[in-house]
């Protein structure tokens, strides 16, 4: 735990101005980002005495190792910049609502020369009018049934499509009448965007003017004895006003409004949305968060705000948003969503009528969306402590393990060997410490010498990092003396019975407990651990400071290894209770001998065999076999199958690009744009390997280091032998690529 005051920011040092603050732990990694309209004031409530601190602010404080901020003019641009940081470095502390781009829409997209009804998932598209999101796609699927009968758009795939004018036949729904089928020429473009526009102005709300003409239309058809007409007429304004029916009149006045509702405990808070159009809810969503930061009811709200609006765009910002309590102060919130819209947004929260009453609706649902989430997150919650309790008793572990890593070997007969590790904490999947290896040290196919170089390659950059920091000599001192103390204990026992000479007694009688009390941090078998270096620090901006207050700058050397400009480490820093590996008992044992190599004692080992999922153990002659119903058998499962899936992926894009590697991409150092500004200077390989160095050094971007290196390498390089024509004995070449053309059409380098 740190202290604060290690690197509370000097008197005077903090400006008054607004601007965004970040937090960084001790390995550089970005923990918490917040703004301020006096970055001096706020920053300053944080180095007060811990015990007046929040519970969730005294655990950020004492995890922070660093502080920077950046100074921006207004609170509108501290708001934005809040967002963006939040957005790229997911502090841990900050609150986050997640799921956003799960919830569905019904979008038209206005931008293809044939407009097509869809739903819609993800990111918004440009060209492509949105209604919604809904709750459930069926809902979607249901109201466009029945619109399509009055406004029969298209609704199939380009491909669908682009077969149906090739053959000149529509598809089902173009013979029961619930599209114009615009693919055979039923309808023209403009006519088919016209139904288009029709539709789209009918979700908007626009509905009173249209069944009013519809009506007329069939009036007018009764009156000319048209009845079949005039039936069909009536059938449409049935149809429309069923999926008017669909969404209520909820606001009179034909309102445009979001009304955001939190509901909210000590530990969590659900946020549930409602989009009213034209005063009809047109979409409903909610997210369900942990409030990892000392946060009320308003800063729900802002947060929710920046998530809702933060990527939005013109009518997507609604006029009026309504929410249970406005963000302090409300002027940057309201100039930022004005700014978003391109006119004014009223924030407020709503006192009376009907808006309050349809609040009160959304608050509800906001309960119960806050109830359900316990109930479902108690269960899932008590399954995987479960699974983990199960694994802890099959393997025999003094506790369940919170951090299972997993390992497993995919190549392609042989060639493109890869590996993978995966890493599951409290049973769920970390994607952001998964990591991928190249088999290095042999050629060819052998599972278990690539499981072992792959377990030894992970725990000797664990032990690298441990020396960096100082753990591995505390432990080797510790252990050290804990040896020196045995052996002086043993020498006297063994003194008092006189067995033991006298040369045995000074020394205590234990062999190499001298080497250990010098300090000696390198155990046996790890080579390359007294290369290590590096001290924790933090990377330094304007206005950042470290312990003692003292600028940090430069590169960031954490105990994960570099921190990049994302604040995260780039290596293995924390260890696993439990090692996996994909296979049976000579993976286990080529992954166990890998640890005992580097003196690694403290974490468990198994291996999940495929064919009848047994769990193997080092060292036993017979596997574990755990129930097929047990959940810690489905955990180990699913920690094995997501290494095997996310190992072949990668050998899968390793050989893709092997397969389309050229002369150029063995040369070391030389990027795409320099092979692209290469290969356009001297139009091929070819003329580039005959080229001298002076030659190569006038492209621009290339030193004569680079040059050089290039020349040295082509040179190396054997020239393609050229193809030639059977038929006509003609030599062809590929004057573009340097690379012989066959007479089939291919290529060989």
């Amino acid at each position: 735990m740190a202290d604060p005051s290690s690197y509370r920011p000097k008197p005077g040092q903090i400006p008054e101005s607004p601007g965004v603050y970040k937090f960084r732990d001790e390995h550089g990694r970005v923990i918490y980002v917040g703004k301020a309209k006096s970055l001096r004031q706020r920053l300053s409530s944080y180095f007060q005495d811990l015990a007046n601190l929040h519970p969730r602010t005294r655990t950020m404080v004492t995890t922070a190792a660093a502080v920077e901020w950046t100074v921006v003019s207004t609170e509108v641009e501290a708001l934005q910049l809040e967002y963006s940081w939040i957005k790229e470095f997911d502090p841990r502390f900050n609150v986050k609502y997640r799921d956003d781009k799960s919830y569905p829409s019904l979008a038209v997209t206005l931008n293809e020369e044939f407009p097509r009804v869809q739903v819609m998932r993800g990111a918004k598209k440009k060209g492509v009018r949105y209604f919604g999101p809904y709750a459930h796609a069926w809902a979607i699927r249901e109201t466009v049934d029945l619109m399509l009968r009055v406004f029969p758009v298209r609704t199939c795939s380009a491909g669908v499509f682009k077969r149906s004018a090739q053959i000149g036949r529509p598809c089902l729904l173009g013979y029961i009448g619930k599209c114009s089928a615009p693919c055979v020429g039923r309808v023209t473009a403009e006519e088919h965007r016209e139904l288009a526009e029709e539709f789209c102005d009918f979700m908007a709300g626009r509905t009173g003017t249209y069944l009013r003409r519809l009506e007329q239309r069939m009036h007018e058809a009764a009156e000319e004895m048209e009845y079949e007409r005039a039936a069909r007429l009536r059938d449409d304004i049935g149809a429309l006003k069923r999926a008017m029916e669909k969404n209520a009149v909820v606001l009179a006045d034909a309102t445009d409004a979001d009304l955001i509702a939190v509901a909210e405990d000590e530990l969590e808070a659900a946020v549930q949305i409602f989009h009213v159009r034209g005063g009809r809810v047109r979409g409903q969503r909610g997210w369900v968060t942990d409030k990892v930061e000392a946060v009320d009811t308003a800063g729900l709200v802002e947060h929710a705000l920046q998530q809702l609006y933060g990527e939005e765009r013109g009518d997507a910002v609604p006029k009026e948003v309504l929410v249970p309590a406005v963000p302090d102060p409300a002027e940057p919130v309201t100039q930022w969503l004005t700014e978003r819209r391109g006119s004014r947004v009223d924030l407020r929260v709503p006192q009376r009528g009907d808006k309050k009453d349809l609040m009160a609706t959304v608050q509800r649902n906001a309960q119960q969306a806050l109830a359900l989430h316990k109930t479902k997150r108690a269960s899932d919650l008590t399954t995987r402590s479960r699974a983990l309790e199960e694994i802890a008793e099959a393997l025999g572990l003094d506790s369940a393990p919170l951090r299972v890593e997993c390992f497993d070997i995919s190549h392609l007969q042989g060639d493109d060997v890869v590996a993978s590790m995966v890493v599951f904490e409290d049973g769920l999947p970390r994607k952001s410490e998964y990591r991928r290896f190249q088999i290095k040290s042999f050629a060819g196919q052998d599972d278990v010498r690539s499981m072992h170089e792959v377990v030894s390659r992970r725990f000797r950059r664990y032990l690298q990092e441990k020396q960096k920091t100082g753990e591995w000599e505390e432990e080797a001192a510790r252990a050290a003396e804990e040896a020196a103390g045995a052996a002086r204990a043993t020498g006297e026992a063994a003194e008092a019975t006189g067995d033991v000479p006298g040369a045995a007694r000074a020394t205590g009688g234990a062999p190499g407990a001298a080497g250990a009390a010098s300090g000696s941090a390198v155990p046996p078998g790890a080579p390359g651990l007294t290369e290590a270096t590096g001290t924790a620090g933090s990377t330094g901006t304007t206005g950042t400071t470290g312990p003692a207050g003292q600028p940090l700058d430069g590169p960031a050397e954490g105990p994960s290894g570099p921190i990049g400009e994302d604040g995260r480490p780039k290596r293995f820093a924390y260890p696993p209770q439990l090692v996996v590996v994909d296979g049976g008992k000579p993976q286990v044992a080529a992954a166990q001998r890998a640890l005992d190599e580097l003196g690694v004692d403290d974490v468990a080992v198994c291996g999940l065999a495929k064919r009848l999922e047994e769990v193997w153990l080092p060292d036993e002659d017979d596997p574990v076999v755990l129930p097929r119903s047990s959940e810690g058998l489905y955990l180990l499962q699913r920690v094995r199958d997501e290494a095997h899936r996310f190992a072949i992926t990668y050998q899968r894009s390793k050989r893709a690009k092997s397969m389309k590697a050229g002369p150029l991409d063995t040369v070391p150092g030389l990027g795409d744009s320099r092979k692209q500004a290469l290969l356009k200077h001297f139009g091929s390989v070819k003329r580039l390997r005959a080229a001298t160095v002076e030659q190569i050094c006038e492209v621009p971007g290339v030193g004569r280091k680079t040059a050089e290196t290039v020349a040295a390498a082509l040179a190396g390089a054997a020239p393609a032998a050229p193809a030639v024509n059977t038929a006509t004995g003609e030599i062809i070449e590929d004057e573009a690529t340097g690379t012989a053309a066959s007479s089939n059409g291919g290529t060989r380098p």
